[in-house]
Order: structure tokens, then sequence, then C-alpha cells
């Protein structure tokens, strides 16, 4: 009897038997392989928190611009405002500012300062005219002088003449006496003839002197007038001086008036903001989260905090912090999975997009700087289209973001962890190619 005939023998070592083992090995074994060859998505994790993606978005502190004592409360914390509101009201503290009729009075003193300048303007427009009077006097006057110095002229050189004739006649008159004399006394003439002939050359005498006289009166004359044209241009000249020396002063007058009129405008209108800035004013619609100062009467110096508004109408955003090791691997426009703390969800390591409880968001800004705790920030948006963030967020919420890189075969990503490759650099073919293009 054959050993393995028998029932013991059979029933153990199953000799004659196929195995299942070996066939859920080879099965084991190609659903493996099956596996190596599923795409796996390379990913970069890092840690944040909810943010908003404007500025004007963001917790806006209202702070005063200037000094005071509070007199009236018209909030509390959690109110909700409305852009302008009313937040609290001030009373003024400074001696420069007490006076509660100083707007008026500087208002005034603006006004008298105008119809000073405006006097002074007049002032110079009439002392121009008064230059031009000057002007024009002299020149009428001159004119007078000029038709007179050339009567004078003529008149000199008429006595000349006249003088030079009379001159003439007194010489002939001479001779004519003389010899008249020397026949006298040879007794040939009688004592009448020769008095004749004395009063002639009286008279001849007597007309040269007169001729001198008047010539030399008709130059004296000319001269007078000449001496008169320069005086009276000389006059001319210094009442001309005194009134732009007057002008002068008047132009100065309005130029300092001008000054102090500007700094009274500049006055005025600090005076009638500071009345405005007693009274601060919600800057955005939102909730009153913090209010720094207790209660009446506390003073609050300029630049002092008064509360903190949180908008009501919110864009969120997400700021992550990327290690610098990891910062080339993220661009803008990158898609980011998100998990939100306080927000459950099942997360696969490979697979992101597949996980459970997971948001979509888009990167938008990347800083060139890095923060203080060695990281570069990251802001990140929703995704418009992947689904809605939920509305119970709120600002300062933690985030786990998981942004997306390349999609490649397991195999090829155990190759990477085991040998401690970095993820991969390159960029997908249909980027690549758009840079090409």
């Amino acid at each position: 009897m054959k050993p393995y005939n028998i029932r013991s023998y059979t029933q153990i070592y199953l000799h004659d038997k196929n195995s299942r083992v070996k066939w859920w090995f080879y099965g084991l074994a190609a659903l493996f392989i099956l596996f190596l060859f599923l795409p796996w998505t390379q990913n970069i994790r890092a840690r944040g928190s909810v943010t908003t993606l404007y500025q004007d978005q963001r917790p806006q502190q209202v702070n005063t611009l200037i000094g005071g004592r509070v007199m009236k409360w018209h909030i509390k914390e959690g109110d909700y405002v409305k852009a302008g509101d009313t937040l609290v009201q001030l009373a003024e503290v400074k001696v420069d500012y007490l006076d509660p009729n100083l707007l008026e009075r500087t208002k005034e003193q603006l006004a008298g300062k105008q119809l000073s300048v405006t006097y002074y303007k007049n002032k110079v427009g009439a002392t121009q005219q008064q230059i031009g009077a000057i002007n024009a006097g002299l020149t009428y006057k001159l004119n007078q002088l000029q038709n007179k110095l050339r009567q004078l002229e003529l008149k000199v050189q008429a006595d000349s003449a006249e003088a030079v004739a009379a001159a003439n006649d007194l010489a002939i008159s001479t001779k004519q006496f003389g010899r008249q004399k020397l026949m006298y006394d040879s007794g040939l003439v009688s004592l009448t003839q020769l008095e004749t002939r004395t009063q002639q050359y009286q008279n001849a005498l007597a007309k040269k002197i007169s001729a001198d006289n008047k010539f030399a009166n008709s130059k004296q004359e000319l001269t007078i007038t000449r001496i008169e044209m320069n005086a009276v241009e000389q006059e001319n000249i210094e009442k001309v001086s005194k009134a732009q020396g007057d002008q002068f002063q008047s132009l100065t007058q309005i130029a300092s008036g001008q000054a102090d009129i500007a700094k009274l405008e500049n006055q005025y209108a600090s005076y009638n903001i500071r009345n405005g800035m007693y009274c601060i004013l919600a800057t955005q619609d939102g909730q009153v989260v913090k209010a720094q100062k207790a209660g009446i009467g506390e003073f609050v110096k300029e630049g002092d905090m008064i509360a903190e508004i949180v908008p009501d109408k919110i864009k969120y955003a997400v700021e992550l912090y990327v290690q610098p090791l990891d910062l080339p691997l993220v661009a803008n426009g990158q898609k980011v999975r998100f998990l939100f703390d306080g927000f459950p969800a099942i997360v696969f390591s490979g697979w992101p997009r597949a996980s459970s409880g997971t948001f979509g968001g888009v990167i938008t800004a990347i800083e060139s700087n890095v923060s203080r705790n060695g990281k570069f920030r990251v802001l990140v948006q929703e995704d418009p289209a992947d689904k809605p963030w939920p509305k119970e967020l709120r600002m300062g919420t933690g985030a786990q973001g998981i942004a997306l890189l390349k999609d490649v075969p397991v195999w090829y990503e155990l190759r990477r962890n085991i040998n401690g490759f970095p993820a991969d650099y390159y960029q997908r073919k249909e980027t690549t190619t758009n840079e090409k293009k």
C-alpha cells in the first residue's frame, strides 16, 4: 500500500490538492503593482490663520486726532454701527482753543485783514494815477518852458543884433564927435555945432548902453528859464519818487496783509476742522469689539485708540507661512486645500482633492520678505470654482493649507521619499508649453 494513499497522509499534507494561497498572493501582488501606478499629488503643508483679502475689511482702529476729555459715549462694545455714526464726544482741554467764539473771532480778523488789503490795493491804484498826473503836469509845463525858451533864444538873438547896431552907431558918433571937436578947436565950426554933435554922441552912447543892458537881461532871462526847466524836472522827480515810495509801501502792506490772510485762512480752516473732530465717527460699517477708554471725564491724547470695529462685510482669505525651502514650489494662481479649525475633515495625504471636509483656495500673493518667524507669508483667497467656504468662519481661525504640486505615480513618490529627494520643481506640461509659446 502506497503511503500517499493513506487517508491521514492526504489530509495532512494535501499533496494532490490545489492551494488558494498562491492565487491570493498573485492577486495582492497585482493590486500592489496597480497601486504603484496610481496618481499621487505632491503637496506642501503649512499652517496659518483666517484673515481678509482686502486691508479695509480687517479690524480697524478708531483713533483720536486731537486730545480731549470724554464727554459722552454713544456706543458700547458689541454694538453694530454704520459709517459716520458718532462713537464718542470729546471736550476741549487746550487753552488755545477754549474760547467758544474762536471761529467767529478768527473770521472777523480775516475780514478785517481783507479790508486792509483792499484799502492798500486802492491806494496803490490812486498813487499810480497820481504819478500819471504828475508826469502829465510835467510834460505840460515843460512844453510851456520850451516855448518860452525858444522865444527867449530869439529875443537874445534880436537884442544881440541891436547891441551890435548900437555899438556901430556909437563908433560912428565917436568919430564924428572927435572931428567936430578938432574943427571947433581950429575955429572952423561954432560952439553950437559942437554941442549938437556932442548931444548926438551922448544919444548914441545911451543907446549902446541900453542895448547892452537889454541883451544882458535877455541872456539872464534865458539862463533863468533853463534853470527853471531843470528845477521843474527835479521837482517832478522828487514828487514821482515820493509817490513811488508810497506805492511800494502800500505794496509791502498788501504782501504782508496777504500773508496774514493766508495764515488766518489756515487758522480758520484748522479751527473749523477741529470743531468737527470733537465727535469721533465710525470709519466703516461693523461691530464695535473694543473700547479702550472707561467712562465720562477720562482724558485722551492725540492718536489714542478709542475703539476697534470689525467690518460686517468681509471677503475672507488665509495667510499661510511657508518654509523657505518650499517657497520655490509655490506660485500665484496655485491651488490649495484647507482644513479649518472647528470643521471636521477626513484627509487623504496623496489625494487632497478627494478629501472630505476640505475647502479650495487660490494663491493670490507671495511676500518677498521673510517674516519674523523665519517663514514667508502667502495669501490665499477662496477658489471660485470650488465649494464656498463656511459662513461661520471668523478672523483668526486656524487653518492648515495643503498646496497642490505635481501629479506623479505612487512608485515615483515612494522612490522620492526613500531617497530623500525634494518635491519636483518641474511645472506641468501644459504650463511649460504655454511658457514656450
